[in-house]
């Protein structure tokens, strides 16, 4: 007895759960923060097909990935709800990522992949590049008072997140055995970024002096597997590790503070432009870009070099006025408010 169509073509759910609970984290290997992003972004698509198109989920197959459905999809996202279009970019690209995985699997589904495939992502405008001023983010260290525990707590993360350029979650996700500081040569600490890949950055001799006084208060009998995170809050007795959203917030709310001394601190102070910050202090004071690139976990030179090769122009303008300081005495043409916003812009 022949099969019917429904019986012999690809099962939609099976394929997606297949995608986010093997694929991703068994074969990518990739993160559960990526795969939750992953889920979330087909999510919204799913609910999208339900909600505005009337279709219920038990019904939904591949049929319903096409050009048609994703485009409206695009334009939904974007006069409706209002979202960016990077947003409604990173969405599609989720989509696509799972086509292509089923095209892999399944030869019948290619014309579905690319038919996705063939969307185009919305325009995204250019963006400033930002990134605080070293009075700035000196201010900022300085807010947290240390005549209390939680504000010693919250200095110390915050002079860890600098000092090493750390992602927020490479943070939180700090233990006790990732510190390496005791009869070593140069002290480091290992941070597990993306993909669950580690890296080792060093660390500075008073960020050093601040890490052990902060053990003695924080870790006085550190546990045997090193296992404990080591920013914590106290919950129900027991140490717990912090969130990304805790830090974001702290660090709003020492931002808003240090901003009464220092205007300069920008208006939105998160954990990336911490990041941002010192990386491109760094840059500035001469490490080479392939070396940056290791110290923030990027997997490609590009992703670095496109960052932050603008500030190349003050460093040569200011290796050229050591050279021949008559010849650019006036201030030059990228100093100018107009200019400086074309040229610092991420494209």
């Amino acid at each position: 007895m022949m099969k019917s169509r429904k019986q012999i073509e690809p099962e939609f759910w099976h394929y997606a759960r297949s995608f986010l609970h093997v694929y991703l984290p068994k074969v990518r290997n990739l993160s559960q923060n990526t795969i939750n992003s992953y889920k979330k972004s087909m999510s919204y698509f799913i609910d999208y097909l339900e909600i505005q198109k009337g279709i219920e989920r038990q019904d939904i197959t591949f049929d319903f990935l096409n050009r048609k459905h994703i485009k409206d999809y695009f334009v939904w996202m974007n006069e409706v709800q209002n979202l960016a279009a990077k947003t409604c970019n990173l969405r599609l690209t989720a989509l696509k990522s799972f086509m292509e995985y089923c095209a892999d699997e399944d030869i019948t589904l290619v014309a579905i992949y690319n038919d996705v495939r063939s969307v185009r992502g919305m325009k995204e405008h250019k963006k400033s590049i930002l990134y605080m001023t070293n009075e700035a983010i000196e201010a900022l260290l300085k807010t947290p008072k240390t005549d209390t525990q939680k504000g010693r707590r919250n200095r110390m993360m915050f002079i860890m997140l600098y000092d090493t350029a750390a992602r927020a979650q490479e943070l939180v996700d700090i233990t006790l055995r990732d510190l390496h500081i005791i009869n070593v040569k140069t002290p480091f600490v290992t941070l597990t970024g993306k993909g669950n890949k580690s890296r080792n950055v060093p660390l500075m001799e008073k960020t050093v002096a601040h890490i052990k006084r902060y053990l003695q208060e924080f870790h006085p009998h550190p546990n045997t597997d090193g296992g404990a995170p080591l920013f914590y809050s106290m919950r129900d007795g027991k140490p717990h590790a912090l969130s990304t959203d805790t830090i974001n917030l702290l660090l709003g709310q020492y931002a808003n503070q240090a901003r009464m001394i220092c205007p300069e601190i920008p208006r939105h102070v998160h954990c990336h432009l911490i990041r941002k910050t010192r990386a491109m202090t760094l840059y500035r004071k001469g490490m080479p870009l392939t070396v940056i690139m290791e110290m923030l976990g990027h997997e490609s030179l590009s992703t670095t070099s496109n960052f932050y090769a603008f500030a190349t122009l003050d460093m040569i303008h200011e290796a050229i006025k050591k050279t021949s300081p008559e010849a650019v005495e006036e201030s030059p043409l990228w100093k100018t408010k107009d200019i400086r916003k074309l040229i610092y812009s991420l494209d």
